[in-house]
């Protein structure tokens, strides 16, 4: 049995092929290589933690997520395993390290990320906007205190029921990629703003989202003057270039075709007005990621030489850098064994799993830092699990991972920055476990 919500990103990743380009377009406005409005953005690096082997063979680690307020609190309140810590506090240093570094964007938090009111209700004080994908994290917004003016109705497929409700409660602006999508929002939000999403290449993406999401720039072209028609306000456009992704040239390819189009639909009397450059800003697992001052200059630099001092509106949409690296998931060790073979990994089986959370882990493509009480001692290789009878439930096998020699039953481990991603994916009772509690303190 595999949990319907888990998909194979690495087999999602490059299916979408070429997108094609009109080559008569031209986007006009100013062309000076210099900055522009743009390159006068700053930037403050917010750095995250790594953790793995030394040459020496010995386990390394580098806190991370561990902020101070989680440590104390799982030192002083051992909660019952296996649970989600986040430290609020570190959302809002993440949300203000993004503001500062994109100034002209305003930020639309992915609620999908993580949904928790505690979140909701810091992120609506500081003045963010929100991307819900249904009419349920809609109301939780509304409940948190966010206007409907600042909410998007972010997802593509959406129930005539969901955007009659969204419009009802304030909702102004929805997101569409297909004519069956606008005929819907034309008939239940009539008058509304939206925009097109466009396919865009994912390469560089550790969880792509390429192939379900988005349509060509020829069919967005004809969308977009099909809502006019219909009464509909035609606002703009968008791409994601999918979740933790790594390559800033991703977001300059994807600005290049967005700045064709906007010229193409204005040469055909059509004012866009907005661009959503989406999220997939990446935060450190075990790796290094280009720091949000990379990305920031990268779509600074593409924004200038594609819409010179005529600059759109612009959207972000994070989930994963607000929240990632914000949270902390408490487990336990529930068995470590060789299973009889010697020259094999030992196998490390955890109180959590991919049903219990951790479904990134599919293709183990996002690879969670890892803790232990036995740090600094020597290490070995090991293959993680989660603690049901499915076979599928298996977090890294082929992954380098390796842990303390020392690890044994009834040890506390912590996995670092999940705070995204975690608390609401398959969280069923599968095989009777119950869902990991949540503190947000």
């Amino acid at each position: 049995m595999v949990c319907p919500h888990m998909r194979s990103p690495r087999n999602n990743a490059r299916a979408t092929g070429p997108l094609r380009l009109r080559n008569d377009v031209k986007r006009s406005g100013n062309r000076d290589p210099s900055p522009g409005p743009l390159g006068r953005w700053s930037v403050r690096p917010f750095r995250n933690s790594l953790s793995g082997i030394d040459p020496d063979g010995r386990y390394r680690r580098e806190l991370g997520a561990m902020t101070p307020k989680i440590a104390r609190f799982l030192a002083e309140q051992a909660p019952a395993t296996p649970c989600l810590v986040v430290d609020v506090d570190r959302v809002e240093a993440r949300y203000q390290s993004l503001r500062a570094a994109l100034p002209l964007a305003r930020i639309y938090y992915a609620v999908k990320a993580n949904p928790a009111p505690a979140i909701l209700r810091r992120l609506v004080s500081l003045g963010s906007a929100f991307d819900a994908a249904s009419w349920e994290e809609i109301r939780l917004c509304l409940a948190a205190g966010a206007a409907g003016a600042d909410i998007s109705f972010g997802n593509t497929v959406k129930k005539a029921s969901a955007i009659a409700q969204a419009h009802q409660a304030g909702v102004t602006m929805f997101a569409f990629d297909s004519i069956e999508e606008l005929e819907k929002l034309a008939r239940h939000a009539p008058g509304s703003r939206v925009y097109c999403r466009l396919i865009v290449e994912n390469e560089g993406a550790e969880w792509p989202l390429s192939r379900k999401f988005g349509t060509t720039l020829d069919s967005a072209r004809d969308l977009m003057l099909r809502a006019r028609d219909m009464g509909l306000d035609p606002y703009g456009l968008s791409f994601h270039v999918g979740s933790q992704q790594t390559s800033t040239d991703a977001y300059e390819a994807a600005i290049a075709r967005v700045g064709m189009l906007f010229t193409d639909l204005a040469a055909a009397g059509l004012n866009l007005r907005m661009v959503n450059l989406g999220g997939g800003f990446p935060i450190r697992y075990r790796e290094d990621v280009p720091e949000i001052d990379r990305f920031a200059v990268a779509i600074s630099h593409a924004m200038t030489e594609h819409f010179g001092n005529d600059l759109p509106e612009m959207i972000v949409e994070p989930g994963r850098f607000i929240v990632g690296d914000a949270g902390v998931v408490s487990s336990e060790v529930v068995l470590v064994t060789r299973r009889g073979q010697q020259d094999g990994p030992r196998w490390v089986y955890l109180d959590i799993g991919r049903f219990g959370g951790l479904a990134e882990t599919e293709g183990e493509s996002i690879r969670y830092g890892i803790r232990t009480p036995h740090d600094g001692s020597p290490a070995g290789r090991v293959a993680i699990a989660g603690p049901t009878c499915d076979g599928a439930d298996i977090m890294y096998e082929k992954a380098p991972y390796a842990l303390p020699l020392d690890l044994a039953c009834g040890d506390r481990i912590e996995l670092l920055s999940t705070g995204a991603y975690v608390s609401t994916y398959c969280s069923t009772s599968f095989n009777g476990f119950a869902p990991l509690t949540e503190h947000y303190i």
